[in-house]
């Protein structure tokens, strides 16, 4: 899986301080269950759909996404093109280009100028996402890379960190959050990841765009401080 870290590659810095805030209002405490966030819930359903302008605006490539590439009056140079898994495409004259963690209107502005470098005189190149297969996910708190994921097909909560190379040492396994968007509100469910691994719990399913944090004691601090400069207690109500 391909990992885009958050705050990297045109990533907005104000993601990873949300992401922060988020884990400021549901996290406190150390090796327990505990906090605002409640545990067991039964009715954690599926997130709402992407809209048309969530992906045109936000969406960002991973690998296995296929390209539509248009180099208006060019045919030749136009096609779809597929995303491998080191995040690149392959096109005519410029061989081996790098899009992974970009928008399609980012990556449009790089052929456009690596074109009108070398090869044509004020070219005009688009860029639509075609199909995509994979997904993301965020991954922060103690875990040993925090960032954000692609994911293809079914995964669970285990399989999600297991991406980000597993929990810290001070990781608080009693006390993950999952932050997800259901009809329209951020909703959050806790869950402890020791009993999932004993079989005691079922391992969730983990879906594109939910925010996971877990616990832990040299990670706290850390938001601690971002709360302080981003009060965003009364803008993700419910829980």
């Amino acid at each position: 899986m391909a990992v885009v870290r958050t705050g990297l590659r045109g990533a907005p810095l104000i993601v990873f301080a949300t992401t922060l805030a988020l884990a400021g209002l549901a996290l406190g405490g150390c090796s327990k269950r505990g906090g605002p966030v409640p545990y067991d819930v039964q009715n954690f359903g599926a997130p709402d759909g992407p809209t048309a302008a969530d992906l045109v605006q936000a969406y960002r490539i991973g690998p296995q996404d296929v390209l539509g590439v248009t180099v208006f009056r060019v045919p030749t140079l136009s096609g779809d093109l597929e995303v491998d898994a080191g995040g690149n495409v392959t096109m005519p004259l410029l061989g081996t280009v790098p899009v992974q963690g970009k928008t399609n209107t980012e990556v449009a502005a790089d052929l456009t100028a690596k074109l009108g470098a070398k090869y044509l005189q004020s070219p005009e190149v688009q860029v639509v996402v075609k199909s995509s297969p994979s997904q993301r996910i965020t991954l922060d708190g103690a875990v040993t890379k925090a960032g954000v994921f692609s994911i293809s097909g079914q995964t669970t909560l285990m399989r999600a960190i297991a991406l980000a190379e597993g929990p810290t040492e001070d990781a608080n396994l009693r006390r993950v959050v999952v932050f997800r968007t259901i009809k329209g509100q951020r909703n959050a469910a806790a869950f402890d990841l020791q009993d999932i691994r004993r079989g005691l719990n079922p391992d969730p399913v983990i879906y594109g765009n939910d925010i996971i944090i877990v616990d832990g004691s040299k990670w706290r601090s850390t938001f601690r401080d971002v709360m302080q400069t981003i009060p965003l207690v009364a803008l993700f109500r419910p829980f």
